[in-house]
């Protein structure tokens, strides 16, 4: 590359979904597109991107629509491999593990290095078994992966890539840093994520059911959406807490929730990350977690930063909440410490961490 900036390609499923991995890659390449990288963003399927990207990044896509991919296994190989070909790539970043059962074939003999980047926790496969087959794959074959925690490294290096660097590069805030903290006195408790049942929301509710009975005039709101709605609605009217819970759906501009909240809640069954609690943090809420298997619990030091509840359990997130709400003096503490840790997650320091990658002398 001659002392100059390499191009990077970011290869995704799609970017027009509002989810985690998705938004990371929009926050990533753009950051990097910032810094004068020439960056590109091939999308297996949908030239549409949910999240705003910089203008010098250039979105592409192999299909106008999600194909059948053990029908269109080999033309999206070779798709994968005219594109690198023709644009000159010479770093491909994997958005899913999974990503390597066609990069692996569609960069044979090229130059091109390899990056696989992590957001699920190494024991989800999300019910597709492949994805353990990949993850192997990967170990072997790519200059480097990147994980979102310390334990998720440590699984890897054990499991997978003894001899090799995993690297630990966690979420940055997608947006800038907020300026002023949130309003201190709404009486809202926030959660945030996608309406699935790995986000625990199913338990929230059981816990808000126990919350407003000594306090009544708090409410709840669950910012997202997904496939579990109709079943989370169900229950909210069997819990009679119709008038003590909202479902606002999948909002863009999130951020205006967050500034219009007292207390942040996660109600996780397992997390690959928790960004939501670092973007609560950042506004100064004073957040509660459940501690599940990977994310929150390298993200809250419990009692300083956040509070940590057992997972899986409406009691003891309930117990949490309430504590909250009656203790002014621990969310201001919380709120306050909590806010100056998420600095550390700004873009900037964490788009500092790629350029270091994408630079190692070992990669």
């Amino acid at each position: 590359m001659n002392g100059t900036l390499p191009c990077v390609c970011f290869l995704t499923g799609t970017l027009n979904a509002l989810a985690g991995a998705e938004r990371m890659t929009a926050v990533i390449a753009s950051a990097l597109a910032e810094r004068g990288y020439r960056v590109l963003v091939l999308s297996l399927w949908d030239r549409t991107s949910a999240f705003p990207l910089h203008p010098d990044v250039r979105h592409h896509a192999l299909f106008d629509q999600r194909p059948s991919f053990k029908r269109h296994y080999v033309s999206t190989v070779l798709g994968i491999r005219h594109f690198m070909r023709a644009h000159d790539v010479n770093v491909l970043i994997e958005v899913d593990t999974m990503l390597t059962l066609f990069t692996l074939p569609a960069t044979v003999g090229m130059m091109i290095r390899r990056i696989a980047w992590e957001h699920c926790h190494f024991d989800e496969n999300l019910g597709r078994r492949a994805r353990s087959l990949a993850r192997r794959i990967a170990a072997r074959t790519n200059d480097a992966v990147v994980v979102l925690t310390a334990r998720d490294q440590q699984r890897w290096v054990s499991a997978l890539r003894p001899h090799s660097d995993v690297h630990v590069i966690g979420n940055p805030l997608p947006f800038p840093f907020p300026a002023e903290v949130a309003n201190a006195d709404t009486r809202i408790v926030l959660a945030v994520g996608r309406l699935v049942p790995a986000k625990g929301f199913d338990i929230l509710l059981q816990a808000w059911s126990a919350v407003v009975r000594s306090h009544p005039n708090w409410q709840l709101v669950i910012v997202g959406e997904g496939d579990a709605r109709r079943a989370l609605e169900a229950q909210r009217q069997a819990l009679g807490l119709d008038d003590a819970v909202t479902f606002p759906g999948a909002i863009t501009n999130v951020e205006a929730f967050y500034r219009n909240a007292e207390i942040f809640c996660l109600s996780s069954r397992y997390e690959g990350f928790g960004l939501v609690l670092v973007e609560a943090m950042a506004f100064g809420l004073p957040v509660l977690a459940t501690d599940c298997e990977t994310g929150p619990k390298e993200i809250i030091r419990d009692g300083e930063n956040g509070i940590l509840v057992a997972a899986n359990n409406a009691l003891a997130l309930a117990a949490g909440i309430v504590r909250l709400i009656e203790n002014d003096d621990l969310r201001n503490l919380l709120g306050t410490q909590g806010r100056k840790d998420a600095r550390a997650r700004d873009v900037t320091v964490i788009a500092g961490h790629w350029e270091n990658l994408i630079h190692s002398s070992h990669f």
